[in-house]
């Protein structure tokens, strides 16, 4: 990683850059953290093929920033590829966990998984009052509809996703004005330590919706990781709606999470076909995205344990 070295200290203006390493990271940027003057810094950088604006993520995350939400401090950005070879995010580090097995299972975690029913319905709330003035040009689609596309393209038969989506639009909402949506808030998009929530993560995909969609996200089952509690494994739908209206929230309305919960599980079912076609048709070959392949028929199940009331 000696390449880096150099250009991030000339973007910084530091006078030395060491200790470059690649962290894992997901389908869409390449993440390093290095220390810049002796100050731990994280680089985020967009794949190639990934077709996002970045600079929007970066305009969402000082947004996120001023109203309250905690998050890394962000250091400098651009979409000019010339200086690291492509668009590109500097943070400041956040030490803690990321990963949701340990949150859920170390003894080091017991005293945040007390206090992150409430820090996360909290942070919610900071972040759906946010003003959006500045942030019209954030995506706003209709979800039901942008999936159904996928699966129609995927063209594969899957009657259980059928069925959801008959119950979804039987049961859709009424709209609500739009608000800033993360679009992935869960755990392994969180920093944990051990006395609770230090940092909300991976803002690729906030756009302008509805403030319920976050809470149903947080609420999907795959999202539990095996803990039979509903909200991100460590809590009850009661805690976090309360924490959520008591941080200034709004109302919440329990059938509506449901619907975005149930739109959710959909939603994942989808991508898990998404990803193992990846691989199956040789766009990436990878063990990983196959295994996900098999997990279609977890999000199957879930779906017809939710809409019996059941999960």
């Amino acid at each position: 990683m000696d390449e880096l070295a150099e250009p991030l200290a000339a973007l910084l203006g530091a006078g030395g850059v060491t200790d470059v390493t690649r962290l894992s990271g997901g389908a869409s940027r390449e993440t390093f953290r290095f220390v810049a003057d002796g100050r731990p810094l994280i680089l985020q950088r967009q794949r190639a093929g990934d077709v996002r604006d970045m600079g929007l993520e970066a305009l969402v995350l000082r947004a996120a920033a001023a109203g309250g939400v905690p998050v890394p401090e962000l250091i400098a950005d651009s979409t000019d590829a010339s200086a690291l070879g492509s668009a590109y995010m500097v943070l400041a580090a956040v030490d803690g966990e990321t990963i949701a097995r340990k949150i859920l299972r170390d003894d080091l975690y017991a005293p945040a998984r007390a206090a992150l029913p409430a820090q996360l319905g909290a942070a919610m709330a900071q972040l759906h009052t946010i003003d959006t003035a500045g942030l019209e040009s954030l995506p706003a689609t209709d979800q039901v509809q942008q999936y159904r596309d996928v699966l129609d393209q995927v063209a594969q038969p899957h009657p259980t996703f059928e069925l959801v989506f008959r119950w979804l639009h039987a049961n859709r909402p009424a709209p609500r004005p739009p608000v800033l949506v993360h679009g992935d808030f869960r755990l392994g998009n969180v920093i944990v330590g051990p006395e609770g929530l230090r940092a909300v993560l991976d803002w690729e995909l906030a756009h302008l919706g509805d403030p319920m969609e976050d809470l149903g996200w947080l609420c999907v089952k795959a999202w539990r990781f095996g803990s039979p509690l509903p909200v991100a494994g460590v809590g009850r739908y009661e805690q976090l709606f309360e924490a959520y209206e008591a941080a200034g929230g709004g109302a919440v309305d329990p059938d509506v999470v449901r619907w975005w919960e149930v739109l959710g599980t959909l939603k994942w079912g989808i991508m898990c076909i998404m990803q193992a076609n990846a691989h199956v048709a040789g766009f990436t070959r990878s063990h990983e995205l196959a295994a996900i392949g098999r997990r279609v028929c977890e999000n199957e199940h879930d779906l017809f344990l939710a809409l019996e009331g059941r999960w």
